[in-house]
């Protein structure tokens, strides 16, 4: 398996770099190969800019863009690693999708409507929380709720079906046995994983 893992989080000793620590170890104990693309270590620009979208709308894509969809291409699946912001990925994995994903690489329009390119990638989403579940409940907001952007609206979109996740309630409030339990949780994510391909 070739795993590309996507990390977005400002603050290398937060949780989300513990998790990332354990999906490596997890995908290498495999003895599968993995490529990580730390966004805010990358300095990743994450507008897209009018005159790159014009430049997309005529079918032209940056060499930096270029790179980071050869970096899926390779990758038969694809993880991401966030903390929830406003209900949503950071602003800065949001726009490498807006930039990345394009028109003609991820998707593409047909008679039938719009149709998905990354139809042989699957994918794992691990978020983590501040809020407990309860919390999110009383708001009337579903776990489910909070990962549509992603594995939905984004990776859905795109053509991938194939998508596990999780959110990872009250990171800062739970005890550090819970946390531990989070990470073994996600490393058994990965261990579940088929060995062969994104359709298995």
């Amino acid at each position: 398996m070739k795993a590309l893992v996507v990390i977005a989080n400002p603050n290398p000793g937060s949780f989300n770099y513990a998790l990332l620590d354990r999906v490596v170890g997890a995908f290498r104990a495999r003895a599968d190969e993995v490529r990580v693309l730390d966004l805010y270590q990358m300095g990743f620009p994450p507008v897209l800019s009018a005159l790159e979208l014009e430049a997309l709308q005529r079918g032209e894509v940056s060499d930096e863009i270029r790179e980071q969809q050869a970096n899926i291409r390779w990758a038969d699946t694809l993880v991401f690693v966030y903390a929830l912001w406003w209900f949503d990925r950071p602003a800065i994995l949001k726009g490498w999708c807006d930039r990345v994903l394009t028109q003609g690489f991820a998707f593409r329009y047909t008679e039938n409507g719009v149709a998905g390119l990354l139809g042989d990638k699957r994918a794992v989403v691990l978020v983590t929380a501040g809020g407990s579940e309860d919390e999110f409940g009383e708001m009337g907001v579903s776990e489910r709720d909070l990962l549509l952007p992603m594995a939905l609206g984004t990776l859905r979109y795109c053509g991938v079906r194939n998508v596990v996740s999780r959110v990872f309630f009250a990171v800062p409030t739970e005890s550090d046995a819970v946390r531990s339990r989070f990470l073994d949780d996600a490393a058994d994510m990965i261990h579940r994983l088929p060995l062969d391909n994104a359709r298995a």
